[in-house]
């Protein structure tokens, strides 16, 4: 690694203020701490954003969930009434990684690295949730925006995420086996206003996908995504998978997922 200064603020606009005078932001450190000893990124000054009290916790706010942006994956895998309300988005967190990633790595520094192929993008998306940001709150339609592009100003950070009840939710993935991110995830969730459908690992970023929430909207069920049609001309094709079989794992996953948020 190269040379930097190390700080852990305990307040958030002792945090702030660090941020705008030119400091990284680390949360988990996942994807950041790796990046620096490949010398692929070379920041000054890290900030710390562990100690931030307003950064933790998971609580219930009417009818939806608020996660902190610190909470550990494991923390929401194994949380009573995530498990409950939202069983889509624990098993989620139950299968990023492996025990070492899900005990440091946190949904606010996955949400904002926005890989191309994490799995948190697409439950956000699909559950329609909002993320709170220390200037404002943005709607998951519109905060992610391509591949590690989102909506956050320079020095924003992100506080919580609220997460909407959904009367079923549910997420499967198929794995890239050595990094355990997803090949193809998809995430489905049966709402008030109809089914919602998105895709991580396939594309330039996460997705949603119209056709499916149009055939699952009419029948939530594994055989109502038999007709939907995939273009796989603007999926991924590398090493791993074609983007004719990651468009075959769109339709595979969802069923699966279907069939979960059903049992």
């Amino acid at each position: 690694m190269y040379a930097f200064t190390y700080e852990r603020p305990t307040s958030l606009d002792q945090a702030l203020s660090l941020l705008a005078a030119g400091g990284q932001a680390l949360a988990g450190g996942q994807t950041i701490l790796a990046s620096m000893k490949q010398r692929l990124l070379s920041p000054e000054q890290l900030v710390d954003l562990s100690a931030l009290s307003e950064l933790q916790g998971i609580r219930q706010s009417g009818d939806s969930w608020v996660v902190g942006a610190f909470a550990r994956h494991q923390d929401v895998a194994q949380h009573a009434g995530l498990r409950a309300a939202l069983p889509g988005l624990a098993a989620l967190a139950a299968g990023i990684g492996d025990r070492q990633v899900r005990a440091m790595g946190t949904l606010g520094g996955s949400v904002a690295n926005n890989d191309p192929a994490a799995c948190y993008p697409s439950a956000l998306l699909a559950l329609g949730a909002t993320v709170h940001t220390d200037r404002r709150q943005i709607a998951a339609d519109e905060f992610f925006q391509g591949m590690y592009a989102t909506a956050l100003e320079p020095g924003e950070v992100i506080t919580a995420v609220a997460f909407p009840a959904a009367s079923r939710s549910a997420y499967t993935k198929f794995k890239q086996p050595a990094s355990r991110f997803a090949l193809v995830g998809v995430f489905v969730a049966q709402t008030a206003t109809g089914a919602r459908v998105a895709v991580t690992g396939a594309g330039n970023g996460v997705f949603r996908h119209s056709g499916l929430e149009a055939a699952l909207s009419q029948s939530f069920t594994p055989e109502a995504v038999a007709d939907v049609v995939f273009d796989a001309s603007e999926l991924n094709a590398d090493l791993h998978a074609s983007a004719d079989y990651r468009a075959h794992l769109i339709k595979v996953q969802t069923q699966r997922a279907v069939q979960q948020a059903l049992a």
